[in-house]
Formats: C-alpha cells, structure tokens, sequence
C-alpha cells in the first residue's frame, strides 16, 4: 500500500544501490523515493559555507567572538552593556540555515560589538582573552570581513525565508518546485548584482565603525623577464576583483550547482504529476497532453499489470473535471477536496490522493541533540522508577 518513501540524505537510507530506498523499490515498485527538501536546502548551505577557505575563515570568526564572549559572564556583562538588543550565538553544526541568526547580530550591531572588543581588550587580567580580543579586533576591522558579513546575511536570509515555507503543514510537490526556483532565480540575480551592492552597504558600516572602507594594497612583485617575453607591465588583478572571483562567485556558484544537483528528483516528480498540481495546469493541457500525461501516471504506478488507476478512465474522468471544475478552487488539496465531495470520480480521486501522499519534507530540519539533557531525563525516569518501586 506504500506510495511514497521520504528520509534524509544519509547514503545508507537514500543509496539507489544498497539503501533503504533500493530494498523498498524492490519490494513495491510505486514507492517512489523523494528526498527531504528541507534536509537538502540545509545540505546546500553546507556546502557553500565549505566551498572556499575565505567562507570557511569567516565563520571561523563569527564562532570565535561567541566563543571569547560567552566563556566567561565576566565578558559577557561587558558584551551585553554594548549590545543590548541581539546577543551573539553559537554557530550550529547540523541547522546550517540557522546561522542566520548568529550573522545578524554582527551585521546589524558590527560598531558595538567593536566597541565591546576593544573594552575587553584593554581591561581583560586574562592574557589569552586580551590577546584574543585584540586579534579579533584586528579581523573584525577589516573591510573584507565586513562585506563577507554582509554577503552571507543576504544569502542566508534568502535560504531561511523559503527554509520556513518549506516546513509549512501545507507544502506539496509544486509548491517544493515553486520554491527552489524563486531560490534559484535570487542566487542568478544575485550572482549579477550582489557583490557590487555588498560593497557599498559594507563601506557605509566601515564608517560607522571608524574603519577605512578601502581594501589594502596588494603589493606588486617584480620579477626578472626573459628575453622572450614583452616589456610591457603585467596586469595585476585587485583585491576587490580577487575577492569577487575567489569568494564571492565560488559561494554563489557552489549554491547554483547544489541546488540543481540535490533537487533534481523534483523533475522528475514533476513529470508524473505536473498535470495535477494545480486547476489552472489541468485546464490548460489540450486532449493530447492529458492522455499522454494519463498513460505516464497509469504507468508508474503499476506493478505486474495490475495499476492504480486505469489510464483511459482517469483521461475521460480529468476531461469532465476540467469543465465542472470551479474557477475558485485552484489548489491539488482543494481539487482532492471537491471530487471527494462529488463522489463520481474515483480515479482522479486516487490520483489526487496519492500526489498529497507523496513526502516533501520529512523533518523541519536537522536538529542537535544535547547530551546533558538526556542525562538528566534518563536520571529523572530512574529516580521516578526508583520511587514507584519504594
């Protein structure tokens, strides 16, 4: 009776050749696999945060301030007497898109938390604190940190927006699909214009910050030329340019290439379901297409000549639907709804009722779990035992 299989991307559960999704599609053939989208989107911050050492030594940063601060109340009293409104947080190592959390306090309070640096750095007794304040000091003064900061708040705000909607009680196949394009469309645009307006939005908080909004000079090498090659001066790339084509675009890149590869499943659905999504799709195939996407459905789900759905059926019973259907009703859920309430279409019924079976997401997101508080609950459970017991 399984329609539809959904798990997180572990290789052991997803694997097409030895995973759980393989032994089941052996078993039953109409349990199509889908990823979890929210697992997926998480996996793609993932890799953008790793894809270049630049990414990887910002978030080093980031985890160092919440680190300095947030070991001694001490540092943290002077932290929250600078920055009253949001305080750091740790860096989370499995909720990559929660990290928007821990860059929007630095983005939005960046002079603050220079300020609160600097205090520490001057009356901190501890050596290492005080030589950890003024090297993160240092860092945290630089007009690359600050346009890094401002780059990856824009993309993980982007990521967290369409994150929340896709752990929504509501969320199907083509809203999913919706979804990922909106988010594929941003990184396009952004990867155009993103960096030229992160630039400018990081010089305006260098100044606030009394920090020169300018890039150092990269010194020029001078080397010995051949006696083959010109005498003409060698063009040498600025920083502004490295950073852009070495950070920048990597990050972006890396989100394009992630999302296409780890929703790819989602054409595939698509092209068994497509014609169901929604009232406007149905009403504007023509005779043709709908029998074709009709044969294709029947198809799939089948299994020793024996289908779901008969196929010349659900054609006729989608033909009748398409002008019986009214105008107010758009969604598959709102459709499911109607001919339930109709009760004269019983294939497009289990048509309908197998694309809302289908997994989208199967978890809000990946979650870690602290050991010291299943401690205390398994402590908690044995002392409640122990007393039951007498």
């Amino acid at each position: 009776d399984i329609r539809g299989q959904g798990y997180d991307n572990g290789s052991n559960m997803k694997g097409k050749h030895q995973g759980v999704q393989k032994r089941m599609l052996e078993i039953n053939p109409r349990a199509l696999y889908m990823p979890c989208a929210c697992h997926s989107l998480n996996l793609t911050v993932s890799d953008m945060a790793l894809s270049c050492e630049k990414a990887v030594s910002f978030f080093g940063i980031v985890q160092r301030l919440y680190t300095l601060f947030s070991s001694s109340t001490k540092r943290w009293k002077i932290l929250l007497d600078n920055v009253p409104t949001l305080t750091l947080k740790s860096l989370s190592n499995t909720r990559w898109e929660s990290r928007i959390k821990s860059i929007k306090a630095i983005r939005f309070q960046a002079p603050q938390i220079k300020i609160a640096l600097l205090k520490l750095s001057k009356t901190s007794d501890d050596p290492k604190s005080k030589s950890e304040a003024k090297s993160l000091l240092k860092s945290f003064g630089k007009l690359e940190f600050l346009v890094g900061m401002v780059i990856w708040y824009e993309v993980l705000f982007a990521i967290n927006v369409v994150s929340k909607k896709l752990q929504s009680k509501s969320i199907c196949i083509d809203t999913t699909i919706n979804q990922i394009e909106n988010i594929m469309k941003f990184f396009e645009n952004y990867r155009n214009e993103g960096f030229t307006s992160s630039i400018n939005i990081a010089k305006t908080i260098a100044l606030d910050m009394g920090v020169e909004p300018t890039f150092p000079s990269k010194r020029r090498i001078v080397r010995k030329k051949q006696f083959d090659e010109s005498d003409h001066e060698e063009e040498t790339q600025s920083v502004e340019e490295y950073l852009k084509v070495n950070y920048f675009l990597v990050v972006v890149d890396m989100a394009i290439v992630s999302l296409k590869n780890r929703f790819e499943q989602l054409k595939y659905f698509e092209s068994i379901f497509g014609f169901l999504n929604d009232s406007k799709k149905l009403k504007s195939l023509s005779e043709s297409e709908l029998k074709e996407s009709c044969i294709k459905f029947a198809t799939t789900f089948s299994k020793e000549n024996v289908s779901d759905v008969d196929s010349s059926e659900l054609f006729s019973e989608l033909k009748v639907l398409k002008m019986t259907l009214p105008n107010d009703i758009i969604s598959a859920v709102d459709i499911l709804e109607f001919v339930k309430a109709v009760d004269c279409y019983p294939n497009t019924f289990i048509a309908y009722s197998i694309l809302l079976t289908i997994h989208v997401t199967v978890a809000s997101a990946e979650r870690s779990f602290s050991k010291l508080k299943l401690s205390k609950n398994y402590l908690r459970s044995s002392m409640s035992q122990e007393m039951l017991n007498g």
